[in-house]
């Protein structure tokens, strides 16, 4: 492991003995992570013994799923889940990829991030809990606000705080799970207070996940610093990584440019 992973690792250990961190996340959507910055982060995640969380690139993603079975991720998440149709999907590609006796090692949830989704939520959430089903919502706070037209100005608003609170609720009475996502920062904290108080399970950043329980610690301000620092380690090794790929052929190009210069112009 180099410097950055070490001091991700440290991170993450602490995280967990002390603020509650069950898992490190990865998206296929959104960030596109490719498998090799996948196998990166995994390993991080195993020596810190803590899960890994994967946004895969949409309802019916098998090969995405392929993936996450392969490399044993914890919490599988599927993104822009807006009708019961696109829930079946999902429901069905993930009863295809998992047998029943592997389904107990993985969270499998998806995302309520649009006004769309929220319309559909009490019929979708209806399926969730039936048998086969799925675990889970994840409310995607920056997006659903997104969706109404408010931009990220509008996260902490009580419009999008009250959806997520109606959420909550219909997820507790169907024995689901609630994890809210979405710009997580100290200024979500008191809209965090209020999903507790409701129904929360996990609360996630862009690249941790954290148990609902943290919200009570004094110093969960400390973390969610660390997170923002987790993240910015993550990219700059990447960005080195990436770096010594572009350059590691550098010198056999120019050798070679070098030679059809002379052979172009012979």
């Amino acid at each position: 492991m180099n410097v950055n992973e070490r001091k991700m690792l440290d991170i993450l250990r602490q995280g967990r003995d002390e603020f509650g961190i069950v898992a490190t996340k990865a998206e296929f959507e959104a960030e596109g992570t490719r498998t090799d910055e996948l196998l990166r982060l995994l390993e991080i995640a195993n020596k810190a013994e803590v899960g890994l969380a994967l946004k895969i690139g949409g309802c019916e993603a098998i090969r995405d799923l392929l993936e996450a079975k392969q490399f044993g991720v914890r919490y599988i998440i599927a993104p822009m889940v807006e009708t019961p149709y696109a829930l079946l999907k999902y429901i069905a590609a993930k009863e295809k990829v998992f047998p029943a006796i592997e389904q107990d090692d993985v969270t499998f949830l998806f995302n309520v991030e649009t006004c769309t989704a929220f319309e559909n939520i009490e019929s979708m959430v209806d399926l969730a809990a039936n048998r086969p089903g799925c675990d889970g919502v994840v409310f995607g706070r920056v997006d659903y606000s997104g969706s109404l037209g408010l931009g990220r100005e509008g996260i902490e608003s009580e419009k999008v705080t009250v959806a997520g609170e109606s959420v909550a609720r219909l997820c507790r009475s169907r024995g689901l799970q609630f994890v809210v996502g979405g710009a997580i920062s100290s200024d979500a904290l008191p809209n965090l207070r209020r999903f507790n108080a409701v129904h929360l399970d996990r609360f996630e950043t862009r690249k941790m996940v954290f148990q609902s329980a943290a919200l009570g610690l004094e110093n969960l301000g400390v973390v969610l610093r660390q997170a923002v620092h987790f993240e910015l380690l993550w990219l700059l090794n990447k960005r080195e990584y990436y770096g010594i790929m572009h350059k590691e052929d550098q010198a056999r190009i120019n050798l070679l440019e070098s030679r059809w210069k002379v052979l172009e112009n012979g």
